[in-house]
């Protein structure tokens, strides 16, 4: 059983085909198999306002019973509940609205005390449909299914989403061009005074976009540009005009020039070292959003508003799409300067003649150590991203990690500092109680130093008491540059079926770390 749903209505239409359901009201069950859970209730439509009331405080103990009867490492995501039929015969009885407000309260209150807990906003979804098309009155009393079943599928993407969001799952790159994109004018015709993006229409809009870019960009999406101008007329632009929200220093790259778009985004995928499928285009002409669609088909390319007015909205739809989770890693609030002092990483390559003397000059400091509760959101999220040097792709969520912590798995995490900055938590092992190694994986920024190696080493090195450590490479697209990592640091390849690599080690390994890196 992967996901089990407490509700009080006919719900079964608007999940996918692996949820199982309880009884109308019915906590009397609680299957301690499931992998998680859904609390799903929704309001009782009824003419008594006071006994609805009742029944939403009932709601609130259900929850509560169920949550003390899960284990901690299992998550139970939440639905708040709103007043989507509203019937007030006397317009000052506030008993049914303050109840409702309590109830989600309630839920947001139980959210900080219990981290397994996670609450979805109903009305995210609600608000987009008038109350005729939200409720067909005649399932809802023939079958007591709660929204229009017409809905179902429109629901099931819009949760999808939520659950992925939950999960850590989002792009990590926004591409963007310039000239009526971020601002309103051309930088070529116009010149850098024609420039708006402040006062009356349209630079008001432009004002907000930019100011809603810059946010994003604090929450750890990395900006970079694409635009077909002159880069030193375009760095004087940031620099003098006083009414642009976003500066040179909030974007992590550029290509600034008159290639064709394909190409520099692919330089600026090279340069940061992420994945073409990580990357979103925005840019106001269609021609060149067609051409990126056509030859770069992993990189997302959502079609630009026509109009200045539809901008706002159309930033909403692709944050909440691409961008949006449920909470943040330190590493995500970090991550726009991490990936800034990547680059200057590999500017400082050109300096040595010796890749070791590079990598020795950039003085490592590697903390290596067992995952805890502070680390367990960022190795979910690396395990839901990481695809380049990740060796069984396996994607896991807190909840899972939580539960291989309390089974006695053996997890580490990497983080990684250096002359430049601190890349924070980068890396991680997944080593089952029979030394199984699950996963191996680090982000793609800090590849190529040899540090995947120290990485293993350190490990194995810790596992004192194994004599049989066994492991597996399953390719994927993504990361056929691991596919012989295993070889590299001396494990024994012993069968090869449909791709898929075994190996094992038959004596305890002490593995030397090369002393270019300090580990703690």
């Amino acid at each position: 059983m992967q996901v089990y749903v407490f509700r009080n209505n006919t719900i079964e239409s608007f999940f996918s085909h692996d949820y199982s359901f309880s009884g109308y009201n019915d906590i009397s069950v609680i299957p301690q198999e499931a992998m998680r859970y859904v609390w799903c209730y929704q309001l009782p439509i009824e003419a008594n306002a006071c006994r609805v009331a009742q029944m939403i405080e009932q709601y609130e103990k259900n929850l509560d019973y169920v949550l003390n009867r899960i284990s901690e490492s299992k998550l139970l995501i939440a639905f708040t509940i709103e007043n989507r039929w509203c019937l007030k015969y006397v317009e000052a009885d506030d008993r049914l609205s303050k109840a409702i407000n309590h109830y989600n309260d309630f839920l947001y209150d139980k959210c900080g005390t219990n981290k397994n807990l996670k609450i979805i906003d109903i009305a995210e979804f609600s608000t987009s449909y008038s109350i005729e098309q939200l409720i067909d009155w005649k399932y809802f009393f023939a079958y007591q299914v709660p929204y229009n079943p017409k809905l179902a599928k429109d629901f099931q993407i819009w949760f999808e989403r939520k659950i992925s969001q939950i999960d850590l799952q989002r792009k990590k790159c926004l591409v963007l061009d310039l000239d009526n994109t971020i601002w309103s004018g051309i930088v070529e015709e116009d010149g850098m005074e024609g420039i708006v993006c402040s006062g009356d229409y349209p630079g008001n809009v432009f004002h907000l976009w930019q100011e809603m870019l810059l946010e994003l960009s604090k929450k750890g999406v990395m900006l970079v540009i694409c635009s077909k101008n002159d880069e030193q007329e375009i760095m004087q632009l940031f620099e003098k005009n006083p009414n642009l929200v976003l500066r040179k220093e909030h974007f992590v790259a550029w290509r600034i020039n008159w290639n064709d778009k394909v190409s520099n985004i692919k330089q600026l995928a090279k340069d940061l070292n992420i994945g073409l499928e990580s990357m979103v285009f925005v840019d106001d002409n269609p021609t060149e959003r067609e051409w990126v669609k056509q030859q770069l088909p992993q990189v997302e390319v959502p079609d630009f508003p026509q109009y200045a007015y539809l901008i706002p909205d159309f930033g909403r739809q692709i944050i909440e799409k691409y961008f949006s989770v449920y909470q943040l890693t330190d590493e995500d609030l970090l991550k726009t300067k991490q990936y800034k002092d990547n680059v200057v990483r590999q500017q400082e390559l050109t300096k040595f003649k010796d890749f070791g003397d590079y990598l020795r000059s950039l003085n490592f400091h590697l903390t290596i150590e067992r995952a805890n509760e502070y680390s367990v959101s960022r190795i979910a999220q690396m395990t839901q991203k990481t695809n380049q040097f990740n060796l069984t792709t396996h994607r896991f969520s807190e909840s899972d990690i939580k539960q291989f912590i309390a089974q006695g798995w053996y997890i580490y995490t990497l983080a990684v500092a250096d002359k430049f900055g601190d890349s924070g938590i980068t890396g991680c092992m997944i080593i089952k109680p029979n030394y199984e190694i699950d996963t191996m994986l680090l982000s793609c920024r800090i590849l190529g130093k040899g540090i995947e190696k120290a990485f293993f080493c350190y490990v194995m090195n810790q596992l004192q008491e194994s004599e049989n450590i066994t492991a597996v490479y399953v390719p994927t697209e993504k990361n056929k540059q691991v596919e012989n990592f295993y070889e590299s640091v001396g494990m024994e390849l012993y069968e090869t079926k449909d791709g898929i690599k075994y190996y094992r080690n038959a004596k305890k390994m002490q593995l030397e770390i090369s002393d270019i890196y300090s580990i703690n």
